[in-house]
């Protein structure tokens, strides 16, 4: 059937829609294109360094995916030509409302013509701006329809063309979770908005008018937008059709990209934690930019770590290792200027952030631990101690420590105990200190043990104990500030003067430094040409834990500390890696990374140092245990020569101590078992001893065996001279029965 003429009918439609228009209040139409712009938050956070340069932009809105706000300037012509003649052809000359399109659309319904649909950019910017006038999948009711009306000719009477074409552009969605152009073409196309030609924008206009259609469907309709496009130009829609189907299926623009994934995520969960939020990188440039948070990270550090280990990483994978982390401090202000997590693509886990991870930190506890003992007065750097078998008795059996090669030096100072990495010694100057000591000082430096001193027991000194790579490198710089702890920052933010908390003597702190540094001192393990040395100052120390599971160097200079570990996240052991061959290349190339073009100098010594000679006596050989030094001592501790007695017991040794019981035992006896069968055995340590209890003298030697009875005891070790050293009180409860039978 014909349609008739219909002139006049579609002025006075036109001029109903509007006065029904003029009585519905619509918000949409009274926002400013500034505000609208200001309020635009892209899907992701942009982690910036100390000085403003991208590190990582990080998904944060998982409801949707937007780019950056985009300037129509930087809208490709092509696209904003397709966008306007695909969805109103008169966008420039109506004033948001298209009357001959709306009535065109009344009369098609009427006659049930298919026609165009009415609906205008302006009108449809309305929808997207007032969530009352949104459409519903079952579309929009009469009432918001007519409020679109309304809000679009607001809209138009305070907004210019160019940016309700801009606003449009960067808030309607396209397919799936994309909203705005800057995601769509970096999304479907690689690239930014300003570089999309006649076949890309077409595809993009098309995905407006059914952004979840089929491929198919979809390049039907670009075909369509590119006739209209190049009007006369043969188009090929079957090549078309292939582009298309490619187009939809890209995800080229990475949820999260960037060099610092591990540290960007830490940041950002530590705004959370803080009720704070993201900002915009800076006032000038807040209007529909992206989020941003600044770190205390050095972009070009950053850059060389993870390429530095990775590389590394590479050349060790003929030997089972994939993984790694890295992580710089500044010694004075406690920044985080490099966070590596892992090693990326090599490894199968590289969303474990190993700077965080809890690993068994091997033998870097130990400079932790002979600091604690010198500053107690328990050793000198240049006292003897023997490393020889020992068997030493524990609650759950005997510990026997090994040193890394199997071999025993014999009698050693604590300065080549540590520089060398000697295990046995370390098991015997934490006898000296306790367990349970240590693990209060090693919580005290920032290493939250999750047990207690005694539930590692003795191999404690040997990192038993789990650590993060971030609190191990924080304890080391602990050593680098003479003994003032501080937590660690990625934050930037304006310096707030705190004092640090003197965790440790700084005298001990600077002889342990002075220890690490010492290339000679280290020669036994590590040999003279070692990686560890340096031209310039650095304090620097090895691990490895059990079964070759992790391997670590930290250590620090005049002002950064750096901590590397190597090993694989899923705990499998690695092959043939040492100290040396495994995190220390990785750390000397970073510490010449940073002192290139800076200095380091040896740090001055605290008030109470004393630095005087001293020698050495003959061993087994004849010949002087080590070579006569000057050597750094507390003030009061110092002494000239250090020699072995007539015992072959180095002089100057821990003094005697009991090992077991420890003080406050209870001790339950029981009826039902025979009391030959429930001794109490007593260990110390010390040559020459004899134990009385409750005053009376009981046995001599480093143990002996005991038949309690019931009451409260004091148990006393005394050295060779009658002297008591050292005592324990226990408590012995049970039947008087089993009392009388361990009496005779």
């Amino acid at each position: 059937m014909p349609r008739p003429p219909f002139p006049a009918s579609r002025s006075r439609l036109a001029a109903a829609l509007a006065a029904i228009a003029c009585t519905l209040p619509v918000a949409a139409g009274a926002v400013s294109f500034d505000e609208v712009k200001r309020e635009f938050r892209p899907s992701d956070t942009a982690v910036l360094d100390r000085n403003g340069e991208l590190l990582q932009r990080v998904r944060t809105d998982a409801s949707v995916r937007r780019g950056q706000w985009v300037a129509l300037a930087d809208v490709s012509p092509a696209l904003r030509m397709a966008m306007v003649l695909s969805e109103d052809r008169r966008f420039y000359e109506h004033s948001g409302i298209d009357w001959r399109a709306v009535s065109s659309a009344a009369w098609g319904n009427l006659w049930n013509t298919r026609t165009r649909g009415a609906s205008t950019i302006t009108m449809q910017l309305s929808g997207l701006l007032d969530e009352d006038l949104r459409r519903a999948n079952s579309g929009r009711s009469f009432t918001q329809k007519i409020g679109q009306t309304v809000a679009a000719a607001q809209l138009e009477r305070s907004w210019r063309k160019d940016q309700i074409l801009e606003a449009y552009l960067n808030t309607v969605p396209f397919r799936g979770e994309i909203v705005g152009i800057d995601a769509l073409s970096r999304t479907l196309f690689g690239k930014a908005p300003s570089g999309l030609d006649a076949r890309e924008a077409s595809v993009a206009a098309a995905l407006v008018r059914a952004p979840n259609a089929k491929p198919a469907l979809v390049a039907q309709r670009a075909c369509e937008v590119m006739r209209a496009m190049e009007p006369g130009q043969k188009i090929d829609c079957d090549a078309l059709d292939m582009f298309t189907s490619a187009a939809v299926q890209r995800r080229a623009f990475d949820a999260t990209e960037g060099i610092a994934p591990h540290a960007a995520r830490r940041v950002l969960k530590e705004l959370r934690e803080a009720g704070e939020t993201a900002a915009p990188p800076s006032r000038q440039a807040a209007a529909g930019k992206e989020a941003a948070v600044r770190t205390t990270l050095r972009a070009p550090l950053q850059r060389f770590a993870l390429a530095t280990l990775q590389r590394h990483l590479k050349e060790l994978r003929g030997r089972h290792v994939e993984d790694g982390a890295l992580v710089v401090l500044d010694n004075a202000s406690g920044e985080v200027l490099a966070w590596v997590g892992s090693s990326g693509p090599l490894s199968q886990a590289a969303e474990v952030d190993a700077v965080t991870a809890l690993r068994q930190p091997g033998s870097t506890l130990k400079p932790l631990l002979y600091a604690q003992a010198i500053a107690e007065r328990r050793l000198t750097a240049a006292s003897l101690i023997d490393d020889s078998s020992a068997q030493i008795s524990t609650a759950s059996g005997l510990y026997i420590p090994q040193n890394y090669d199997r071999q025993f030096k014999g009698p050693v100072s604590a300065r080549t105990a540590l520089a060398a990495s000697l295990n046995v010694p370390a098991v015997r100057t934490l006898v000296m200190v306790s367990p349970e000591s240590f693990a209060r000082q090693l919580r005290a430096a920032g290493l939250p043990l999750r047990e207690s001193g005694d539930y590692y027991g003795y191999s404690l000194a040997l990192g038993s104990a789990e650590v993060s790579l971030l609190s191990l490198a924080n304890a080391y710089r602990m050593l680098a500030n003479g003994g003032r702890y501080g937590p660690p920052t990625l934050m930037a933010r304006p310096p707030v003067p705190a004092p640090a908390a003197p965790v440790l003597d700084p005298r001990a702190a600077f002889i342990v430094g002075d220890i690490l540094s010492d290339a000679n001192a280290r020669t036994r393990t590590f040999g003279l040409d070692s990686i560890l040395s340096t031209r310039f100052w650095t304090a620097v120390k090895t691990g490895t834990s059990k079964d070759m599971r992790d391997n670590w160097a930290v250590g620090w200079s005049q002002r950064y500390t750096v901590g590397v570990w190597v090993g694989n996240a899923s705990g499998a052991s690695m092959w043939d890696v040492s100290g040396t061959s495994g995190a220390a290349p990785v750390w000397a190339e970073v510490m010449r990374f940073l002192h290139a073009r800076e200095p380091s100098r040896a740090p001055r010594p605290p008030a109470g140092l004393v630095e005087a000679q001293v020698a050495f006596g003959p061993g087994a050989d004849g010949n002087p245990l080590e070579a006569a030094r000057s050597e750094w001592f507390l003030q009061g501790t110092e002494q000239p020569l250090f020699a072995l007695d007539n015992a072959g017991t180095p002089a100057g040794a821990a003094a005697a101590r009991i090992t077991a019981p420890a003080d406050g035992t209870i001790i339950a006896l029981d009826p039902d078992i025979p009391p030959l069968h429930q001794r109490v055995r007593f260990e110390s340590e010390g040559r020459g001893v004899q134990w009385r209890i409750d005053g009376k003298l009981f046995a001599r030697g480093n143990s002996a065996q005991w038949l309690p009875w019931p009451g409260r005891h004091v148990i006393e070790l005394a050295d060779a001279t009658g002297k008591v050293v050292d005592q324990r009180k226990l408590e012995v409860r049970g039947a008087g029965v089993v009392a009388k039978s361990a009496r005779r």
